[in-house]
This record gives C-alpha cells, structure tokens and sequence, in this order.
C-alpha cells in the first residue's frame, strides 16, 4: 500500500463510526387518498413505531384542501397509537374562526402539538392572499393557537431561503416573528447540503435567538418529484444528484439504495456537526427513514 492511500485510511472515519443513539427523530405523512394509499400509509407507522418517535405529524394540502383527511389520520393516531401526533394547520383560504374551531377540536381530541404554517395557495403558482377575515401569516398563526391553548408549535424554516422572501435576512426576520409569538421550535425544509443548514442555524444564533432548529430530511427516490418540491420552498437540487440517479428509472430497488446512501451521508455529516434532531420526510414510506435511524444508532 502506497503512502497517499495509507494516509487516506488513517484520515477517514466512517460518518457513523461515532453514533450513539442519542438522537431524537420525529416523521412526516400524509394522508392518504384511497384504500390502498391508507394501507400503505399504516403499514408505514407501524414501522417506524417501535423506533420511539418524538411526534409524527400529518401534512395539511394546499387551501386546506385535505382538512378532513388530515383529522381523521391525525384521530386515529391518537385512538389507535401510542404515538405523539402534530397536526399540521394553515391559515390560507379560512377565517380566524375557521382555523380557531379546528385547533379546538383538535385539543378536544386530545392533540398538543401543531406545525403551524402559512401554508400554499389552492392553485399553484398564484400568490399568497390572506383571508380577509384570517390570519395574515404563521407568526399571527402561531400567536393565535397559543392564545387559544398552549399548544407545543412547531414552524417552518428555510436554509435555503423562502422563494418569497426579498432576501436571507428577511427570511430569518420572518423566522424571528414566528418564535417571538410562541413557536417551541422549527423544522427546515428539505435540503442537500449540510454547509447551507450549519450556515443558516449560525445565522439565526447570531440574531441572539436560541431555538431547537431541526434538520428536514427527504430521502430521494424521485429526482423528478422532488423538483417540484423544490421549486415550491426554494431547495437547491444538486447537479450530482441527477447524475447519480440516471438510467435508473426501471430499477427501483438500486434507485432506494442511491436514495439512502445520499440521505445517510447527509445525516453522518450533520450528526458530527452536532446535530442530535431529525425530521424525515417519509412520503408515507417507511424503509428509507428506518434504515438512515438505524445507521444513527436508533434502534427498536
């Protein structure tokens, strides 16, 4: 063995040489549309179950188009699991009134924690326009449901920057607002580079606020998908990325094992920088969230 390839063995550490299981993750779905998304859905959190999740939340659709959806998996969550469920809850297309009587019967069902978000026009690409009679934003949101109760609040936060904000300041600005009316902690978008996420919770420390910021991670199965994501919260989609993913689309299981090792060398690398929280993004999907647990050392 030569010199270089003797000093590269001694320099590299495996990226989770160091994990202890001392890490929290909670887990994002949706909910679903037919029967056998339903199926698909359960099996899913009956997966990760045994992995002691902090909370799972349930996404909320654009204009509240999967109100309905949203509580019935949210109420049967908290029936049937014993799971810490968090109802994601939007302010566009309702009247305070509106979204007050559905965060009370969300309490009254037992629910406490929320991910209160602006949330996205019904129709793509359109403007935001608050509700004349509604909550103009997620910091008015979140002051609203913390003077209802004293629901546990998590927000959104963007290390890549919010594609209607002006600039990265304003974006932290906005963020501020937001903490300043109650939130407990924020969960970022998804992103692809563990430098943006160290840079921007630098950013938001050295405004003086010392909130949990917590890593959005999306495991990446569909380059095409996730895109679209993407366009709608302002994440970067690396070139590399479409590299690796190319003449993989007949071949699914290769494309889950790419998705895992792009997700799990992320995770390493936010873990050694110290990062001890995690959200996945499961997409209703269980394997990938499981496996990138299991390398940080969380285990059933």
């Amino acid at each position: 063995m030569n010199r270089e390839a003797q000093q590269a063995l001694a320099d590299h550490c495996p990226l989770f040489a160091e994990a202890r299981g001392d890490i929290a993750v909670s887990f994002e779905f949706f909910p679903p549309k037919s029967e056998a998304m339903n199926e698909t859905l359960w099996r899913s959190i009956e997966t990760l179950a045994p992995l002691k999740p902090r909370f799972v939340s349930v996404t909320y659709g654009a204009g509240g188009s999967t109100r309905e959806r949203t509580h019935a998996t949210v109420a049967r969550l908290v029936k049937e699991t014993d799971l810490t469920p968090a109802a994601h809850l939007t302010c566009v297309g309702a009247s305070k009134a509106e979204v007050d009587e559905i965060a009370q019967a969300y309490w009254d069902a037992g629910v406490r924690h929320i991910v209160a978000l602006r949330g996205d026009p019904s129709e793509p690409g359109e403007p935001y326009a608050a509700h004349p009679e509604g909550y103009g934003n997620a910091a008015e949101l979140v002051a609203g449901l913390k003077a209802l109760h004293d629901f546990d609040i998590s927000v959104a936060a963007y290390p890549e920057v919010h594609p209607d904000a002006d600039c990265p300041d304003s974006d932290i600005d906005n963020l501020i607002r937001k903490i300043d009316a109650g939130a407990n902690r924020a969960i970022t978008q998804f992103f692809f580079s563990a430098d943006s996420f160290f840079r921007f919770r630098d950013k938001v420390a050295a405004r003086g606020v010392d909130i949990e910021i917590v890593p959005g991670i999306l495991p990446v199965t569909n380059v095409a998908q996730v895109r679209r994501f993407a366009g709608q919260c302002g994440a970067a989609i690396p070139g590399w990325m479409d590299h690796l993913f190319e003449g993989l689309d007949e071949l699914p299981d290769a494309r889950k094992l790419v998705a895992a090792t792009i997700a799990g060398e992320l995770c390493g690398q936010l873990y050694a920088g110290g990062v001890r929280e995690f959200h996945f993004y499961t997409l209703n999907r269980a394997e990938l969230a499981y496996a990138i647990c299991h390398m940080l050392g969380v285990r059933a």
